[in-house]
C-alpha cells in the first residue's frame, strides 16, 4: 500500500502533474537544459525549426555548434540588456534574421494567429541544475519555447518548514551572480508552500525583497482554506495556465525605468489582487459589453497606479466581431499630483506610445478625443470647457472612463459636461425646450456608451450608490464594490503601516476668569464655541504644544530612518498655522537643534502667502521637504490627501477630524520605507473613538444599505411651494429663456421678482425655503445620473434653482455671543499625554446609510444665560481637574525674565559694565517687580520663603534667561503681559542650565 507523499516533492509532483496532464506542458529534464546560456535548448531550437525554419535558414540552419554557440550568445545578450519580458514580446535580431520566441493570444475568429500561439511550447523541469559543476538543483522552472520565465522553490508545513525557508533559500543560496538568477533573465521567482505564495520580480542576494501573492483571508492576509485541495493551488491551476500565463506576459509583466537620482530599472509583476482585480473587470465587460460601473475598493499601498494602468491596456485591447470594444480609455483624476503619477505610470505600461495622450490642455483632450487616441489622461476640471465644441461625430463611439479617487466630485456639473461631451451631444441639434430639456436629462445621466471604472480607498455613500454593484439582502436593496482590497490585508502584509497602532492624545485642560464685574448674558451655544477657539489660540497655549511637539520629534523622532524622519502638524486654520510655525520654529531653536520647519496653506495671512514665509514657492514644498534643514511640515488644508512621503513618521495633529477626513490625513503617515517600522500621532484634538469610528469604515469591505429615495424630491418641492416664493410660470418663463440663451435683461427681471418675495417673508421662512432649493438642486444633481426614467420638471426645477439660488441673501442671524471674548481671559492652562495606545478597529465589514436628501431647516432659538455660568460650564468641560498654587507660582515665575528685560538701567549695565554688575542691576529689578506688587506676588512671596534656597535659583533663572553681553535682552523687548505670562517660556529654555532648572522650579505639568 502506498502512503500519500506528504514530502516537498510530494507538492512538486502535484504541480507538475497538473500543468502536463491537463494542461498542456510538456515536462523536460536536464539533459535538455544549457547551463552556459540558461536555456532548455532542445524545445528552444524545436520551436524555431517548426515556426521560423526559413530565418533559420539565413543563419545557415544553426546545423553546426559555432552557429548554434554564436545564436544563443546573441540571445542571450538581449535577455541581458532588454529582459525576458520584451525579448518574447518583440523577438531578436541576428544579422539578417529576425526571431520571434513567443506568438500572442489570438483574437476572436483568428484561425492563423491561432494556429501560430498553439505552437508555442509551455514546459516546466523538476530539480533543474541551472550551474555547471555544482550539485545545486532548483525545484521547478518554468520555460516558454525553451525560455526560462519563472523559477520556483517549494515547502512543505507537514516537513515543518514554510514559504519563509523558501525565500531564505533564495537569498542565501540561489545566487544572482547564477545566470538563471540574474535580473531580468526570468519574469518572477515564486516561494511556495501549502498555505501561502510570495514573488519576487528580482533577486539581489540576502537584500532580496519578496511581496505576498496571496488571495486573502477574511479582509486580511493570507489565503481562505481550500475545500477542493491545497490552500495554493490557485498559482499552478489558475495563475499558470497557458491562458492566464499569456496574458501576463503580453499585459501585464513590464521592466520600467525608475525615475529619481541613483534609480535604475524595475522589473514589474503584479500582485495577486491587482492581476484579478483587472483580469474580473476585463471578463465583465467582455461578458457584458459597454455601459457598466464598477466600483474597486482599494486600500493605500495596493499599487492602484499598476491597476488603472494594466486596465487601461486591456481595455484597448479588448475585441469583438473583429473591432475594438473600447474606442478610447479615460483616466480622470481630480488633483493634479494624481495626474501625474498615472500618466507616468500608464505611458511606461504602454507598448505602443502613439496611442497614449496626457490631456494637458482642453484643446488637446478634446483633440484626443476627436482623433480617436487609445489612452487618455487628464482631470476632470477641462470636460466643461470642451462641452460647447464637440459635435455628434462622438455618438457612436464607445468609451471606457477610469476615475481615480473617485469621490463626490465626480458626480457634479463637471461629471455630467463630461458626459455630454461623450454622448455626441450638440446644443444646435436641439430645435425646441423640449428637445434642450431631455438633452440636459441625458447629459446627467452615466453614458450608455460608457463604462465607468471607479477606484478608490475610502468609498462615500455616493460613491457606493453611483458605482457599486446593486443586490438585494433581506429584501432591501444593497450595493458593494465590484472589488476589494482592504486597509486590514494592505496592514497585514507590510504594504502600509498601521498609523493607529502607537496613538497618543494629548489632554488639553484650560480655566478661563471673568474679567468684568457685571454678569452679562450670552448666547450659551455660541459662546462655548468661541471660548473653545479663543483658549485654543492663544499664543501661550499654542508655544507650550509646539514645545510638546519639538521636544517628541528631537527625542523620539528626528534619529529614525538613518536620521532622515520627517513629521507633520495638522492645525485648523491658516491663523493657527502660521502661529504653529513660528512656535515650532522657536522651541526647535530651544532645543538647541539646526532643524526647521516649513509652512504649507492656500491663500495670505496677514497679506503674506506661505511662499514668501518659506523663501521658496509652493510647488517645491515636496522636494525642498526631502532636504535637510526642514524636518517638519506645518499644514492647514495642504497636503492632507494626496501627498505621497515615506520619509514621514510623526505627526501632530491640533485640529477636529472627522469621518474620511480622519482617513485621509492620518494616512498621510502609512507609506512604508526600509527601516520604517511604526509611525506615531500625537493628537490634541480628538478622542480614540471618534478616530477608530473614522477607520473602521474602510478597514475593510464598505457597504451601502439602502438607496436614495427620489420622492423627496417632491417633498421639498412641496416645501418650497408652500411659500410661494415663484409660480409654476416663472420656471417655465426662466428656464425657457435661459434655454434660448436670452440676454440677462430677460432673465433677471422674474429671478429678481422671486428675490423679492422671498425677502418678504420671517427669518424661520427665509432658512426652510433656501436650504430646501439647495438641497433639491444637490439631490437632483445626483439622482439624476442614476435613475432609469426622466422627470423633465424636476430639470426644469434644478435649472430654475441653479439660477434663483445665488440671488437669495442667507438671512442675518443676530450674534447674541458677541463681545463674550472682551469680558474673559484664560487663567491656566495644562496639557498631559496620555499613554500611548493601539487603537484597533472593528474586524468586519462597514455599513453606510444612503445619501440624505435633507429636508427644509429651521433656525434655533438662542439659549441666553449669564457670564457666570457659561464661564463655569466651561471650567467644568475643558478645565475639571484639580488646579494647584503650583501652576500660578509657575505662571508667574515664567513672567518675570520679560519684565526685568524692559527695565532701561539693567539693559545699560549689560551693555556697559561686566556681568557682575549687570547680575547685581537685575538682582535689584527683580526684587522691585515682586515687592511692589506683593497683592500679585503673594503666591510666590511664600513659596520663597517656605522652600530654602528658593530664592537664589530664581535669580539666576532670570539673570541667565535675560543676560546678553550686547546690551540686547534675550528675551522680547515688547511690553509685558500679564494675561499671556506662559507666552515667554520658550525664552527661558534657551538658558544653558535649562535643564538644572526643571530641577529648581519642578516639570511643567
Amino acid at each position: 500500500m502506498s502512503c500519500t507523499n506528504t514530502k516537498e516533492s510530494g507538492l512538486e509532483s502535484l504541480i507538475v502533474s497538473y500543468l502536463t496532464d491537463r494542461n498542456g506542458y510538456e515536462e523536460g529534464t536536464n539533459a535538455d537544459y544549457n547551463e552556459a546560456f540558461a536555456v532548455d535548448e532542445t524545445r528552444l531550437f524545436r520551436f524555431l525549426r517548426k515556426t521560423q525554419a526559413a530565418e533559420m535558414e539565413k543563419l545557415g540552419g544553426l546545423a553546426d555548434e559555432r552557429g548554434r554557440r554564436a545564436f544563443l550568445g546573441r540571445l542571450s545578450s538581449e535577455i541581458a540588456k532588454r529582459g525576458i519580458v520584451d525579448v518574447l514580446r518583440r523577438g531578436i535580431k541576428d544579422r539578417a534574421a529576425h526571431f520571434t520566441f513567443y506568438y500572442v493570444t489570438p483574437t476572436e475568429g483568428n484561425a492563423e494567429a491561432k494556429a501560430l500561439y498553439d505552437e508555442n511550447i509551455f514546459s516546466v523541469t523538476r530539480q533543474l541544475r541551472y550551474t555547471a559543476g555544482a550539485r545545486l538543483a532548483l525545484d521547478l522552472c518554468i520555460f516558454v519555447n525553451g525560455l526560462p520565465l519563472i523559477t520556483m522553490e517549494l515547502k512543505n508545513s507537514l516537513t515543518k518548514q514554510s514559504t519563509a525557508d523558501a525565500v531564505r533559500q533564495y537569498r542565501e543560496d540561489r545566487s544572482p551572480r547564477d545566470l538563471l538568477f540574474s535580473f531580468k533573465r526570468c519574469m518572477v521567482h515564486f516561494a511556495v508552500d501549502d498555505r501561502t505564495v510570495m514573488f519576487s520580480a528580482q533577486l539581489t542576494g540576502k537584500a532580496s525583497v519578496f511581496l505576498p501573492f496571496n488571495k486573502g483571508y477574511q479582509g486580511g492576509a493570507g489565503n481562505p482554506p481550500n475545500p477542493a485541495g491545497l490552500m495554493t493551488d490557485y498559482l499552478w491551476q489558475d495563475i499558470l495556465t497557458r491562458a492566464k500565463l499569456s496574458r501576463i506576459i503580453e499585459g501585464y509583466a513590464q521592466l520600467v525605468k525608475e525615475t529619481g537620482e541613483g534609480k535604475g530599472e524595475k522589473m514589474i509583476f503584479p500582485r495577486y489582487h491587482q492581476f484579478d482585480c483587472v483580469e474580473r473587470l476585463l471578463a465583465d465587460v467582455r461578458t457584458h459589453g459597454i455601459g457598466r460601473r464598477y466600483l474597486v475598493q482599494h486600500s493605500a499601498g495596493s499599487g492602484k497606479s499598476n491597476s488603472i494602468a494594466w486596465l487601461a491596456h486591456g481595455l484597448v485591447g479588448l475585441m469583438r466581431d473583429g473591432r475594438p470594444m473600447v474606442d478610447s480609455v479615460l483616466v480622470v483624476t481630480d488633483r493634479r499630483i494624481l495626474d501625474r503619477q498615472i500618466r507616468e505610470t500608464v505611458k511606461q505600461f504602454m507598448q505602443v506610445r502613439s496611442t497614449f495622450t496626457w490631456a494637458k490642455r482642453s484643446s488637446t483632450l478634446r483633440k484626443a478625443i476627436a482623433d480617436g487616441k487609445r489612452i487618455i489622461v487628464t482631470t476632470i476640471e477641462k470636460f466643461p470647457y470642451i462641452a460647447q465644441a464637440m459635435n455628434a461625430s462622438l455618438a457612436g463611439r464607445h468609451f471606457a472612463i477610469i476615475i481615480d479617487e473617485a469621490h463626490a466630485g465626480q458626480t457634479g456639473r463637471n461629471a455630467a459636461q463630461m458626459n455630454r461631451t461623450l454622448a455626441g451631444g450638440e446644443g444646435a441639434l436641439a430645435t425646441d425646450d423640449e428637445d434642450k430639456i431631455n438633452e440636459l436629462m441625458e447629459s446627467r445621466r452615466l453614458l450608455p456608451n460608457a463604462s465607468y471604472f471607479a477606484f478608490t480607498a475610502t468609498p462615500k455613500n455616493k460613491t457606493e450608490e453611483l458605482f457599486g454593484m446593486r443586490y438585494e439582502e433581506d429584501g432591501a436593496m444593497m450595493h458593494r464594490p465590484f472589488h476589494v482590497y482592504t486597509m486590514k490585508q494592505a496592514i497585514e502584509e507590510g504594504f502600509i503601516l498601521d498609523v493607529l497602532k502607537n496613538y497618543t492624545t494629548v489632554e488639553s485642560w484650560y480655566r478661563i476668569v471673568r474679567t468684568v464685574e457685571d454678569d452679562p448674558m450670552f448666547d450659551t451655544r455660541r459662546a462655548q464655541k468661541k471660548l473653545r477657539a479663543f483658549v485654543e489660540g492663544k499664543r501661550n497655549v499654542i508655544a507650550q504644544k509646539a514645545a510638546v511637539m519639538a521636544e517628541h520629534f528631537c527625542a523620539s523622532v528626528a534619529r529614525r530612518l538613518g536620521g532622515k524622519a520627517r513629521a507633520m502638524i495638522v492645525t485648523s486654520s491658516i491663523e493657527r498655522c502660521a502661529a504653529y510655525y513660528r512656535a515650532v520654529n522657536d522651541a526647535l531653536a530651544a532645543e538647541g537643534r539646526s532643524y526647521r520647519a516649513l509652512i504649507a496653506f492656500s491663500g495670505e495671512h496677514e497679506g503674506v502667502t506661505c511662499a514668501e514665509m518659506n523663501g521658496f514657492p509652493d510647488t517645491d514644498i515636496p522636494a525642498r521637504f526631502k532636504e535637510d534643514p526642514y524636518r517638519i511640515l506645518v499644514v492647514a488644508d495642504m497636503f492632507q490627501t494626496g501627498f505621497d512621503e515615506p520619509l514621514l513618521t510623526a505627526m501632530y495633529v491640533d485640529k477636529k477630524l472627522a469621518g474620511i477626513s480622519a482617513v485621509q490625513t492620518l494616512s498621510r503617515l502609512n507609506r512604508a520605507y526600509p527601516g520604517k517600522r511604526e509611525v506615531c500621532v500625537l493628537d490634541f484634538a480628538n478622542n480614540e473613538g471618534d478616530v477608530a469610528d473614522a477607520f473602521a469604515k474602510y478597514y475593510r469591505t464598505t457597504l451601502l444599505a439602502g438607496e436614495t429615495d427620489p420622492n423627496k424630491l417632491h417633498d421639498l418641492i412641496a416645501v418650497m411651494e408652500g411659500y410661494e416664493v415663484y409660480a409654476g410660470s416663472d420656471v417655465e418663463r426662466v428656464v425657457r429663456r435661459f434655454l434660448e440663451g436670452a440676454e440677462r435683461p430677460l432673465l433677471d427681471p422674474t429671478l429678481d421678482a422671486c428675490a423679492a418675495r422671498y425677502m418678504e417673508l420671517e427669518v424661520g421662512e427665509q432658512i426652510a425655503f433656501k436650504s430646501a432649493a439647495k438641497n433639491f438642486v444637490r439631490t437632483y444633481q445626483f439622482l439624476a445620473m442614476i435613475l432609469s426614467s426622466s422627470n423633465a420638471a424636476w430639470e426644469k426645477m434644478s435649472i430654475f434653482l441653479h439660477l434663483l439660488v445665488p440671488k437669495l441673501p442667507s438671512p442675518p442671524e443676530e450674534d447674541l455671543a458677541e463681545g463674550i471674548l472682551e469680558t474673559v481671559d484664560l487663567g491656566s492652562y495644562r496639557n498631559a499625554a496620555r499613554e500611548a495606545i493601539a487603537i484597533l478597529c472593528a474586524d468586519e465589514d462597514a455599513v453606510l446609510s444612503p445619501v440624505p436628501t435633507g429636508s427644509a431647516a429651521h433656525p434655533t432659538a438662542p439659549e441666553l444665560d449669564p457670564l457666570s455660568e457659561i464661564v463655569a460650564a466651561f471650567n467644568k468641560s475643558f478645565g475639571n481637574i484639580v488646579w494647584t498654587e503650583d501652576d500660578e507660582v509657575r505662571r508667574q515665575i515664567y513672567s518675570l525674565p520679560v519684565q526685568v528685560a524692559q527695565d532701561r538701567a539693567y539693559r545699560n549695565a549689560m551693555k556697559n559694565s561686566d556681568a557682575q554688575n549687570a547680575r547685581t542691576e537685575s538682582d535689584r529689578v527683580l526684587q522691585d517687580i515682586i515687592y511692589k506688587n506683593i497683592e500679585d506676588y503673594l503666591k510666590l512671596i511664600l513659596h520663597m520663603q517656605s522652600t530654602p534656597g528658593f530664592e537664589d535659583r530664581l535669580r539666576d533663572f532670570v539673570f541667565d534667561t535675560t543676560y546678553n553681553g550686547g546690551g540686547v535682552p534675550r528675551v522680547p523687548t515688547l511690553p509685558y503681559d500679564p494675561h499671556e505670562p506662559e507666552r515667554y517660556a520658550p525664552y527661558a529654555e534657551q538658558s544653558r542650565e535649562a535643564a538644572d532648572r526643571e530641577d529648581r522650579f519642578g516639570k511643567r505639568s
